[in-house]
């Protein structure tokens, strides 16, 4: 078993209703084995963005407790999620003409164009959060997902780059860091669930990934195997709670066990005259509420968040292009009826799905419920993380230098094809890692500006 499979990588999620730690490990079979998980109640963060930060660091403090007792890991690094109303995403094409035409099109290529992305001047307090090809153009030949190793003088790419408020960013690594913990890497939530959930072959017929959290509804839009759109709506599970709360006058906590136990996204699927009885408070009479006009008060709402959804697919281009339909994950995604809801508002396939396609069986039988789906995401993007691979594979191959010099005193011979090979995985596999990393966010100068 080599280094990545031995690496242990934690998934933090900050959601609006809880804060997930997920400890996980790649086994031979490249499936994740969970070794622990710890979770808890959410009071400091208000539609995905951070809003109290004693709170939250306790919160996190908490969930990670958890999560070290029942792995027997102890944890410091983590792989945060962000989301929130703040997300925007954008479309870019750059070009860059080579000089040296006899050379092949190299990874530094790629890179300089993919830096000059991080340039972009964007409004006061934004920045980018990830920057992801889309597709290269070698002199005119469109429609290449990996220009390394070609030869070429006029080089070109289409980016989705998705930017956040830098506020929003240091109140998350402040907590991080307040709860003893260092963020290796920020990711967008909707990228972590679509990595937990869809199959490459989803990704490739295309299709639109719909993650309902407590404050938000997270959306990643996929085609060809390329991601083409993703969005933040500031509406989740949370609001459809305080919609029962004010519309049938009781506690919230009631009201989210009402939306539970006994909800639907269709008021014509409740059985009639059924009507469930809340406690009174203080000694008073118990509350009598319809389940059906329960389920009016959450269809309506529901109908709101999808109608905002099916705007988005609208507005990416590629709603009549995808042929796997929506994809619905989350907490929100386990209300009873709610594929029939999508389907009848988008007029689309609908399914929902689950982070079960990169995991081995389990103990926590509970991961593989929708809820869990970003926190196993982040895992998956934990060792996709180009930063660490190209760690190791220096590491390897200066063990392997050391290992020859020492050979060479003694045997006056040297011998160096590990090294080689690694550096031929590392060209391999940089493309599709890179587009996981926040590659500014994370050199040191940025992230000493996010602690100060």
């Amino acid at each position: 078993m080599n280094n990545e499979n031995n690496r242990i990588v934690t998934g933090l999620d900050i959601g609006t209703t809880k804060i997930c730690v997920i400890v996980g490990r790649l086994n031979e079979h490249n499936k994740i084995e969970v070794l622990g998980v710890g979770k808890a109640d959410s009071f400091g963060v208000m539609r995905g963005v951070v809003a109290n930060i004693d709170k939250t660091v306790d919160a996190i403090k908490q969930a990670v407790k958890d999560a070290e007792a029942k792995s027997g890991v102890e944890i410091r690094d983590v792989y945060v999620g962000i989301a929130g109303q703040h997300i925007r995403s954008l479309q870019h094409r750059d070009i860059l003409t080579r000089e040296d035409v006899e050379t092949e099109i190299s990874r530094e290529d790629v890179h300089r164009l993919i830096d000059n992305m991080h340039k972009l001047v964007l409004p006061p307090g934004d920045r980018i959060i990830h920057v992801l090809p889309q597709e290269f153009i070698v002199d005119h030949e469109p429609n290449i997902k990996d220009p390394v190793g070609m030869c070429g003088v006029r080089l070109e790419a289409n980016f989705h780059i998705i930017t956040g408020q830098i506020a929003a960013a240091k109140n998350i690594f402040k907590c991080v860091e307040k709860a003893g913990l260092r963020a290796l890497d920020l990711v967008l939530e909707p990228l972590a669930s679509a990595a937990s959930v869809l199959t490459d072959e989803e990704r490739e017929a295309g299709v639109a990934l719909v993650d309902i959290g407590g404050g938000t509804t997270d959306i990643a839009i996929f085609q060809d195997g390329i991601i083409r759109h993703t969005s933040v709506i500031p509406l989740g599970g949370n609001i459809i709670t305080e919609d029962i709360k004010e519309g049938c006058l009781i506690m919230s906590n009631q009201a989210e066990a009402l939306k539970v136990k006994f909800g639907s996204a269709l008021a014509t699927e409740t059985r009639d005259n059924e009507i469930v009885s809340i406690p009174g408070i203080r000694g008073r009479e118990p509350k009598e509420i319809k389940v059906e006009n329960l389920a009016r008060i959450i269809q309506a709402r529901m109908e709101e968040i999808l109608e905002h959804v099916y705007y988005e697919i609208k507005a990416s281009g590629y709603a009549k292009k995808l042929i796997g339909g929506i994809v619905v994950t989350g907490g929100g995604s386990k209300l009873k009826h709610l594929k029939q809801l999508v389907e009848y508002v988008t007029g689309m396939d609908t399914k929902i799905g689950y982070p079960t396609e990169h995991l081995t069986k389990s103990k926590f039988q509970e991961i593989s419920h929708p809820m869990y789906a970003t926190s196993i995401g982040l895992i998956l993007k934990g060792y996709d993380d180009q930063r660490y691979q190209e760690k190791v594979i220096h590491e390897q191959a200066k063990e392997s230098t050391v290992a020859s010099v020492n050979a060479e005193a003694a045997e006056q011979e040297v011998d160096m094809p590990a090294v080689e090979e690694h550096q031929g995985n590392k060209r391999g596999k940089w493309l599709n890692s890179f587009i996981t990393t926040t590659k500014k966010w994370f050199e040191e100068e940025d992230v000493n500006d996010f602690n100060n």
